[in-house]
This record gives C-alpha cells, structure tokens and sequence, in this order.
C-alpha cells in the first residue's frame, strides 16, 4: 500500500474553520457522555476493576504517551530522509527509503508487533512503540518528499543567484514551503499511530486497547464500547490538533 498527498488541502475555508470549532466540542461531548454512561451503570465486581476512573485515566495517558512517541520517531526520522533524498547527491536512495517505509505500512500492524517481540524475545513500551512508528512512517516521508519537490524551481535559481547557499535555500525557502504538505501528512501519521496504538497491548505496551481486548474476552459490553469510543474520540481529537497545526503552522501566504 503506498500513500501519497497530492497537495495540502486549503485551511483557511469557512468550512474548515467551522470543523475546527465543531470537531472536538462533539468529540468531547461524546467521550463525557459514554464516560458518564459507563461510569453509572450497576457494574459488577469485575466490571469495577477496569471501569473506574484512575484505571481509565491511565490508559488514556498511556496510549497517549504512546503516541507521542510515534510521532516524534515518525518527524525525527521522516522529514530528515524526506530531505536527504531531495538533494542531488542523494536522489539515488530514495526508492530505498521509499520501499522501506511502504513495507512498513504495507504490512499488518499486528504482524510488526508480533515480528519484533518474537526477534527481541521482549514487551514492553519500546516493542510497542518502534512497530507502530514504522508502520505510521510513509506518510510524512512522502510528504516531505512531495513539498519539497514542488517547490518553484525558479525560486530556487533566484536564490542561488542572490549568493544563497544550498543549506540557506533548504531552511529559508525549500522547508517553508514544504510545511503545508509535511503537516497533512504528520496528519495523515497521527490518526494511523492512534488507531494502531489499540494493538500495543499484546506486547504489554498499554493502551485502550485493553479495555477493548478485555471487553471482547469477557463479553462485557460496557467495557468494549467504552474502550472504543474513547480510542475513536482520541483519534478524532488527534486529527483536530494535526488540522490545527495545518492551520497555525503553515506560512501565512498559503493560508
């Protein structure tokens, strides 16, 4: 499977303005609601043990630590390939790279999971972590790779005209531009890195999922719907921040 953006979709239309207002007050709505729902329900001794407010909070934070984690191995490592094989010295690696990441996110989730827990004989937050960042790499990879490539050849004469070294051109001119396209696709790789988290359970790694996993082995539907409603919300407020960021961070001209 390979992703690709074709360009950064406009963030300063009355749409998208009234999405950014609307998105998180539903999606917040939403996850009090089925909290409140759960939360007030006559549960069982067993149910109490994963439905209680300190055990949802830290399932919460754990996945959300998990992917932070994602994110900064996903921008640490994406956009600095992204870059190196834009420049002329380097364009020869970039189905490489390319490849590399679109077998990371070709494969199942769950299979890269499982590969690197049987290869390292361990679990934990790493084992979890490491899989999910492969597989959430391509689409910032391609993105950086994309903006850059779309940037005016003619600015990029005009600046070397000017006396402006390649290193000035990347971090003045050719970086800026490419924000647009790097944020839609550090987008597009959060939403990936949330939904898979649900997966970082099985090697221990924590996360809602294991309110889900829980909720589907014992049958209990209040734990599962619970556990997927908040991974959903979380999701959808991740893409809210990534639409933020699309919003604020971009330059100004190509608002």
């Amino acid at each position: 499977m390979t992703t690709t953006i074709e360009a950064a979709a406009p963030t300063n239309t009355p749409g998208e303005r009234l999405r950014l207002l609307v998105q998180p007050a539903l999606v917040l709505i939403t996850a009090a609601a089925v909290v409140f729902w759960a939360f007030h329900r006559d549960l069982t001794a067993t149910q109490q043990e994963n439905i209680n407010p300190g055990n949802v909070a830290t399932l919460i934070w754990q996945h959300l630590v998990i992917t932070a984690a994602v994110t900064a191995i996903v921008l640490g490592v994406g956009v600095p390939l992204g870059v190196l094989v834009t420049r002329p010295g380097a364009k020869a690696l970039r189905p490489l790279f390319v490849g590399i990441a679109n077998v990371g996110q070709a494969a199942p989730a769950i299979g890269l999971l499982v590969l690197l827990f049987l290869w390292t004989a361990k679990t934990g937050f790493w084992i979890g972590v490491l899989p999910i960042a492969l597989y959430s790499l391509l689409p910032v990879l391609s993105s950086t790779i994309l903006g850059i490539s779309e940037v005016d050849r003619a600015l990029i004469d005009a600046g070397l005209g000017q006396g402006m070294s390649r290193r000035a051109l990347l971090l003045r001119v050719e970086l800026p531009l490419a924000v647009p396209f790097i944020l839609a696709g550090l987008r597009t790789s959060l939403v990936l890195a949330v939904g898979t988290a649900t997966l970082s359970f099985l090697v221990n790694a924590g996360g809602l999922g294991i309110l889900i996993d829980t909720g589907y082995k014992l049958q209990d539907n209040v734990t599962l719907i619970l556990g997927s409603v908040l991974a959903v919300c979380l999701a959808l407020l991740v893409d809210w921040f990534g639409g933020l960021a699309e919003f604020y961070l971009g330059p100004k001209g190509l608002r």
